[in-house]
């Protein structure tokens, strides 16, 4: 009986991707403010603590929708051109009229859901790889943008800033809607059939087709919920800048920002595996580490540096896990 026990008690105690994760995080914060500290600064201040919640929010917003879709083995490089359509629309729509505010927002998020539904038919129909799909469809979406704005477009009211500005001491609010979304789509993966289908898509989608899994359905409605996601995005962008902009997605790389900040959280590109609390924790080591680079006046080559090893360095610690793992 205590030799079967063993196995789950091994379990509960293993450094799981999401544990190391916020390890991470934690790690990442105590060095952060040793040198921050040194060079005469303090890292977790009231505007320390303000600029990285507020930096997580809209990466956030997207990678929370990218995690999905990643978990069914699938991505989309179309979301940074999404958000920045969505400001768009959102702010020509609203007009600076209090009263547009709601028909704005929902402007803005049907025109996402449609781009979603492309994406998603373009590679369960058309049986187009993911990549190659989405990253046309961002191709469609750019082309648009140069060819109808040239800068900033359409206003928000001043009621609406309220989103992007309102805290609750150092919180944003809008960081406490973006934990707010994070847990229902927790909830959404892992306690709904739809959820399950999803990692049962990304773990092999022919075990799940002859599993009775209706997988066009699951990969659509992931691409659906990814892009809604995007054009919330958006809508927050607008809130901040009291405008649209085109190219306000794209500028920030939220498109390869969110798939890194999956990857961080320990979701397989390759899906089945992992989930939106680790994603989270991989968006907060992304916006910690470009707070302190910027207090520290770090040049914009060497952020993209440590990025690039931060990343390069979990994915291997993640494969090395696994591979761990299978050997015993």
């Amino acid at each position: 009986m205590a030799a079967r026990e063993l196995p789950v008690r091994h379990r509960a105690f293993a450094f799981t991707p999401v544990v190391v994760v916020y390890l991470a995080l934690a790690a990442l914060l105590v060095v952060g403010s040793v040198l921050v500290a040194l060079d005469g600064g303090v890292l977790l201040d009231h505007g320390g603590v303000l600029n990285i919640l507020t930096r997580s929010t809209v990466l956030g917003l997207v990678a929370i929708g990218q995690t999905l879709v990643i978990v069914t083995g699938s991505l989309d490089l179309s979301v940074a051109y999404l958000a920045g359509l969505c400001s768009l629309v959102a702010a020509e729509t609203m007009a600076g009229s209090t009263a547009m505010i709601v028909p704005g927002v929902l402007a803005a998020l049907a025109v996402a859901a449609v781009v979603g539904l492309v994406n998603g038919l373009v590679i369960t129909v058309l049986k187009a790889n993911a990549f190659i799909a989405t990253l046309g469809v961002a191709l469609v979406l750019r082309g648009y943008l140069e060819h109808n704005y040239t800068g900033p477009a359409g206003s928000v009211p001043r009621a609406f800033q309220h989103v992007g500005y309102d805290r609750i001491g150092p919180v944003p609010v809008s960081a406490l809607l973006m934990l707010a979304l994070a847990a229902a789509a927790w909830w959404y993966l892992r306690r709904t059939r739809t959820g399950y289908h999803m990692y049962a898509v990304g773990g092999d989608i022919d075990v799940a087709r002859l599993s009775g899994v209706r997988t066009g359905r699951t990969i659509v409605t992931a691409h659906v919920v990814c892009a809604v996601m995007a054009g919330l995005a958006g809508v927050f962008l607008a809130s901040r800048l009291g405008s649209g902009a085109p190219y306000v997605g794209t500028d920030a790389g939220y498109d390869l920002e969110s798939i890194a900040a999956v990857v961080l959280g320990g979701t397989a590109l390759a899906g089945g595996r992992g989930g939106v609390a680790g994603t989270i924790g991989g968006v907060l080591i992304l916006a910690t580490l470009d707070t302190i680079f910027d207090d520290l006046g770090v040049n914009s080559f060497f952020k993209d540096v440590v990025r690039g090893v931060v990343l390069v360095v979990a994915v291997a610690l993640y494969a090395r896990g696994r591979h761990t793992g299978r050997q015993a």
